[in-house]
């Protein structure tokens, strides 16, 4: 169906966020006009988004950065609507929103704050702290689907014969291996470092689990695939698996790609999920390095790779993206908080990567992650008995909006031996919530 959309100007921005909104979200066929008269006479289900009303259909006071082909500081006022915070108000009291919907889902799809924070973390990420959800604590809430909603709401009453495409809650379980085995394939001098690095710490119990492995008496304890894909099995999961090949660097500590133990397990694994890229960290200063990653991949699965997810989530907006984009990655799975769960561009839906720098939509499909296992374990050092609490209201925020909750777990997780003792099950009872099961 159509909605045709009165402009006092048009631009890539306004096109990229009502593309979003009402084509990707909604399923409508969008109509832009500047025509006053062709718009007023128009039976066609309408709305203006313009500086002042047009006839009496529905008006949404237009701001200024969606006309804007620079990137400025924003100074944004937070209120509140319906129990949700939202910011670039309207002055205008016959606008039908007293703030501007459109503006606030481009500034925070676009990241536009990740242009102009200069603050960075230890890893030279831009850190949850220093984001305007954290600041002014809806980092927990799918903004973004919220404000999205009212504009459906809003339709649904004025244009009751307007079809509206429905959705559904999704679920997308993905696991990361930055470490494929803890001591099997790395070669002589690195488990030489190895024992060394536990004989200065006085850690004997590794250094008999270390032996036991290397001398095949004992599975590596990293080596738990089969106990990852009987779970998934076990609850009809479809999963997402992404492998670092990088070559092996302060942060990139993986086994070697020509390993036939690793290439075999990242086949057998194919044989039951999707297998993505696992952007090396120090791919992020020296892109070329993507390029051989992929092609390794590529090598192992004789297949094209189009999924990626960065290694550390180091995002660098907008190199990191547009060097996928350059390499033929179509969807990227890094859109998320390293250090803090929740909604990192404010939804649970996905969306196209605008490039403010080129100020153009893209091409590049954006799948947003809400909680990962390091997160809650390393960074906010809640034990398991904590967790589930911490995840719990997420999941529910994600139901209400009928969007897409993903989590992010690791192979070494699954380590029940050591620190992440107890932490498949809380992997399973999250899981069992999420569908609807008993926890």
């Amino acid at each position: 169906m159509d909605l045709l959309v009165f402009l006092d100007q048009n631009s890539s921005r306004v096109e990229y966020v009502f593309e979003h909104i009402f084509q990707h979200f909604y399923g409508l066929d969008l109509l832009f006009t500047s025509d006053r008269n062709y718009f007023i006479k128009s039976t066609t289900p309408k709305i203006s988004y313009s500086n002042s009303p047009v006839s009496n259909t529905i008006f949404f006071q237009s701001s200024d950065i969606l006309f804007d082909s620079i990137i400025t500081n924003q100074e944004l006022k937070i209120s509140t609507y319906k129990g949700v915070k939202v910011f670039f108000l309207c002055s205008n009291s016959k606008s039908i929103l007293p703030f501007d919907p459109f503006a606030c889902v481009f500034y925070m799809l676009s990241r536009y704050e990740e242009y102009i924070i200069e603050e960075k973390d230890k890893f030279d990420r831009f850190p949850a702290t220093a984001s305007l959800a954290y600041k002014n604590s809806f980092l927990d809430l799918p903004v973004v689907d919220y404000w999205i909603r009212f504009i459906g709401d809003i339709l649904k009453e004025k244009f009751p014969t307007l079809v509206l495409k429905d959705h559904t809650f999704k679920y997308i379980n993905t696991i990361d291996v930055d470490n494929a085995f803890a001591y099997l394939e790395k070669g002589f001098f690195r488990n030489i470092g190895g024992y060394l690095y536990s004989l200065i710490k006085l850690d004997f119990g590794n250094i008999l689990e270390r032996t036991s492995v290397l001398l095949k008496k004992k599975v590596d304890p990293y080596d738990n695939y089969e106990n990852i894909l009987s779970i998934h099995h076990k609850y009809n999961l479809t999963s997402l698996f992404f492998f670092l090949l990088g070559n092996y660097a302060k942060y990139d500590r993986n086994v070697s790609f020509i390993s036939q133990k690793l290439q075999s397990k990242i086949q057998k694994i194919h044989q039951f999920c999707e297998i993505g890229i696992h952007a090396s960290y120090k791919s992020i200063k020296n892109p070329n390095n993507l390029v051989k990653e992929i092609s390794r991949l590529e090598n192992i699965l004789d297949q094209k790779i189009s999924k990626n997810r960065q290694h550390f989530i180091a995002l660098n907006l907008p190199f990191t993206y547009q060097n996928l984009i350059k390499n033929n990655i179509t969807d990227d799975y890094s859109m998320g908080f390293p250090s803090l769960p929740g909604f990192r561009a404010g939804t649970s839906h996905n969306f196209f990567f605008f490039d403010l720098t080129k100020n153009i939509k893209t091409t590049l499909l954006i799948h947003p992650f809400c909680v990962m296992d390091v997160t809650l374990k390393n960074y906010m050092n809640l034990n398991k008995e904590e967790v589930f609490s911490v995840v719990q209201p997420l999941i529910d925020e994600v139901k209400t909006v009928n969007g897409c909750f993903m989590s992010i777990w690791h192979n070494e997780s699954f380590d029940d031996n050591k620190e992440w003792i107890g932490w498949t099950d809380v992997y399973e009872t999250i899981i069992r919530y999420i569908l609807h099961e008993k926890t």
